[in-house]
Formats: C-alpha cells, structure tokens, sequence
C-alpha cells in the first residue's frame, strides 16, 4: 500500500468511507470499534516506546518488544477486518482467529509462570511500561463493549475478533505485571478500607 495524500477532504461533513466504498457516520458502531482499537494500538506504541528506553536487562526488554509488535501487528489486522463489511471481504483476507487467541494463551501461560500468585488486587502502574500495559487493557476492554454493539448491528462481524480482544486484555494484565517485575518496576496492591 502506497499512500501519497493524507488529506482528501471527504470526512469534513462528519462522515467516512469503509472499505468498499461506502459511506457512514464518523460515530457508526464500525467506526467506534476500529477507532478504539486503533487507540489501542497507538498505547501499545507508547509501551513499545518505554520499554526500548527502560535500560532494563536487554534479554527481558527484547521479549516485550517481541510480542508488543506482533500485537500491534494483529491490531491492524483486527481494524481492517471491523472496517470492512461482510458484502466486502475478498478471497483470502486475513481475520483474526484460533491462531492468534492460541498464540496469546500462550504468552499468558509463559508471564504468568514467571510470576508471583496474586494475594490481592493490584493498581495500575509498575512503571512506565507497566502502566501503559495497563492503560491498554482498561481501552482493550472498552474495544470489546464497541465490538459488542457491532456484533449486535451486524452478527456477520463473527466472534474472532472478540475473542482475541478479550485474550488480549488478559494479556495486557498479565504483561504488565511481567513487565513491572523484568524491568524492575514495584507494583502496588489495593489497599481496602476500613
């Protein structure tokens, strides 16, 4: 894909093209969804960013980086399938599935091997790297409740997409945990009152 004009004018009235031409409200259901998963992927870029300037051990920070740009790679992936109509696939289009929710299974079961047993809540933070994992989750489980509505709209949205949305989240928890404790990072526990 080459892209040679940022700017087409076509979205100054409020409406915008999916893929396949037609035209829809910048605040459709579809536009919601991909547009939360595309802030999603731009705090999984934020994470990306602080872990390469962590200074942490290179080993722990190439790990996250690993599976940070295959995420990112998937977000892309998740969009463009949300921006395209049903009557508008092609032969061959890539969707999110079993291999990728199976991949991120995967990554949860390895972290969470490396990991102290949760005792108690914790709150979002653990350094930079972790809080942006965290913060990632919190608008990975606002893309679900949008996915959700699409999927209401128009069920031929499929599951897979949900499903890999709701493994990410546990993912995104996981790693950050995993990212506070290779980078060094405290992380602290809700404190209940009274």
């Amino acid at each position: 894909m080459r892209i040679t004009k940022v700017y087409t004018r076509g979205g100054d009235k409020g409406q915008t093209s999916l893929v396949g031409g037609q035209r829809v409200r910048k605040d459709h259901v579809r536009i919601e969804s991909y547009g939360t998963v595309d802030e999603l992927n731009a705090i999984i870029g934020l994470a990306r960013t602080f872990n390469a300037r962590s200074g942490a051990d290179p080993e722990a920070v190439a790990r996250l980086d690993d599976m940070l740009r295959r995420v990112q790679n998937d977000l892309f992936d998740v969009g463009a399938d949300l921006a395209t109509p049903a009557a508008s696939r092609w032969e061959g289009m890539r969707r999110i599935g079993d291999a990728e929710v199976g991949r991120l299974e995967g990554w949860i079961d390895d972290l969470n091997a490396d990991l102290p047993p949760l005792v108690e809540f914790i709150l979002p933070g653990g350094g930079p790297v972790g809080a942006f994992f965290h913060q990632a989750r919190t608008v990975c489980r606002r893309a679900e409740r949008e996915v959700l509505r699409l999927m209401e709209a128009d069920p031929e949205v499929g599951e897979g997409v949900m499903r890999y949305l709701n493994r990410l989240s546990d993912w995104l928890f996981v790693g950050g945990r995993w990212a506070a404790r290779a980078l060094q990072e405290p992380e602290y526990s809700w404190e209940r009152q009274g």
